[in-house]
């Protein structure tokens, strides 16, 4: 039975696209960001923010919101046992086993992952599976870059995309109807599903990430992507620390930035995006990964956000202050986890630049996509030669920039 990790430090992308909530001078929530009925929690300072793990299905600022109750999106599995944390369209908690045990078997060709490779969580999972060597165990379906009106739609005829080859479906809402047909919430990537009892499992993507982690190693290519683990029990305290403020000043950081509706909300949100990069950046001269020698699920979640910043959070969400590539050890420690073990054949810049230039019609009406930034993430870093004395404390803390 898979064991579902604790409920991870981030709940994902903020509402309407990426969506973010945020509160405008004189508390006006704007309503392109607005979620019916979930909890907001609110930052250091004091700017409400949503926290869900997902890239939703409603672009923002083409009049939409989200539909239903809009509570959190729901993991189930046939016989009734819901995954511990989720949440139904209603807004009720789901019942769990006393255990956690969430009922799912890890098995051969059984899950199937569906993905917008434009999403930075959703992103994540695919990394995993990369890293893990489960591509042969787990398929896959990409959808769309560009988000419509109707939602995340499935295209066999646009490069780098798929048709559904699982449930021969248009839309990835028709997926989630599948799952419940009575279904209205909130319709998001990544989708973890089961093919055998055609359910979601989990369409969280820090849980995702975890699940992919832990619970294939049977099934893993080498013995090497067997004993690969990206949460160590020695580190995990450390690691859900970083997680825990790069969620929320970088990961989260960004839309906000773009996202923001008074010049107030911008800069709050601008300056912490900018100390926590500043912060990274003396993390990384002493240290080669975020939490010492070895690759983690920090890094990985780090990474898909710095990927894509040069080429369109930099421009596109007024995140200008500097660009990677003017950082020394960020911009040589991006190169390096590009060039781990195929993780770079994981970046379709082309689905990234697209995407945001073309369906954020709120920020870029006209849909013009910049030619540049031209950047060479496979020149040598050198940061392999970095190693760090492991009897010593972690450097750099966890705590808030």
């Amino acid at each position: 039975m898979f064991q579902f990790p604790e409920p991870a430090q981030d709940r994902g992308p903020p509402d309407g696209l990426f969506g973010n909530q945020e509160v405008v001078a004189g508390g006006v929530i704007d309503p392109r960001f607005a979620l019916a009925s979930r909890p907001l929690q609110k930052d250091c300072k004091g700017n409400k923010e949503a926290r869900d793990g997902r890239c939703t299905n409603h672009p923002v600022g083409r009049g939409s919101s989200t539909s239903g109750s809009g509570g959190r999106p729901y993991s189930h599995r046939a016989s009734g046992t819901n995954l511990e944390g989720f949440r139904k369209p209603d807004g009720r908690v789901c019942p769990s086993t006393a255990e956690g045990s969430s009922g799912f078997t890890a098995e051969a060709n059984r899950y199937h992952l569906y993905v917008s490779l434009a999403c930075p969580w959703a992103h994540r999972t695919l990394i995993v599976r990369k890293l893990k060597g489960l591509e042969d165990i787990i398929s896959v379906c990409v959808v769309d870059w560009l988000l419509g009106d109707s939602g995340w739609a499935f295209n066999g005829q646009r490069a780098g995309c798929t048709p559904d080859t699982v449930n021969s479906k248009e839309f990835l809402r028709e997926i989630y109807q599948v799952a419940e047909p009575t279904y209205n919430g909130r319709i998001t990537v990544p989708v973890l599903w089961d093919k055998k009892e055609r359910t979601i499992v989990n369409n969280e993507s820090s849980e995702i990430l975890r699940i992919l982690n832990s619970e294939f190693n049977a099934f893993c290519k080498t013995d090497e992507q067997k004993n690969l683990d990206l949460y160590p029990v020695d580190h995990r305290a450390e690691i859900d620390a970083v997680n825990e403020w790069v969620y929320r000043d970088i990961n989260n950081g960004v839309y906000r930035c773009g996202f923001a509706t008074s010049q107030i909300a911008y800069d709050a949100a601008v300056i912490n995006l900018f100390e926590a990069l500043d912060k990274i950046e003396a993390m990384l001269h002493e240290k080669r990964y975020l939490t010492g020698n070895d690759i983690t699920e920090a890094d990985i979640r780090l990474f898909t956000t710095l990927v894509r910043f040069d080429s369109v959070y930099h421009t596109h969400f007024k995140c200008n202050r500097r660009r990677i590539i003017d950082y020394k050890n960020i911009w040589g420690y991006l190169r390096d986890i590009y060039q781990t073990a195929g993780i770079g054949e994981t970046v379709n810049m082309e689905h990234i630049v697209n995407h945001y230039y073309q369906s954020h019609t709120h920020i870029n009406p006209h849909g013009i996509v910049p030619i540049g930034p031209v950047l060479d993430f496979n020149s040598v870093h050198e940061r392999g030669k970095m190693l760090v004395d492991t009897t010593v404390g972690p450097v750099g803390g966890a705590g808030a920039p």
